[in-house]
């Protein structure tokens, strides 16, 4: 079931790129984008995990930061420092 969750997690996400993301132009100031982290996240980590990282994300995605590259993190950091 998770499986699933996750492949229409990635499906709108998809669909968002397509049909909404033109319209809007570039507005992402992160190199990958705020959408491909977030493909990206849930592919690696999971619904729960991915998402908490693709909203604090989005959330730093804003005219006032700086931007540039900011990959997807090959171990997930929880806020005490573990990685799991």
């Amino acid at each position: 079931m998770q499986r699933f969750i996750v492949y229409f997690l990635i499906f709108i996400i998809r669909v968002y790129q397509k049909f909404i993301s033109p319209l809007k132009g570039r507005s992402c100031i992160f190199y990958p984008t705020c959408s491909e982290y977030a493909i990206i996240a849930i592919s690696r980590f999971g619904i729960f995990k991915g998402s908490f990282l693709a909203i604090k994300r989005i959330l730093r995605c804003h005219p006032l930061n700086q931007g540039g590259y900011d990959p997807v993190p090959e171990k997930f950091i929880n806020s005490r420092g573990e990685i799991r």
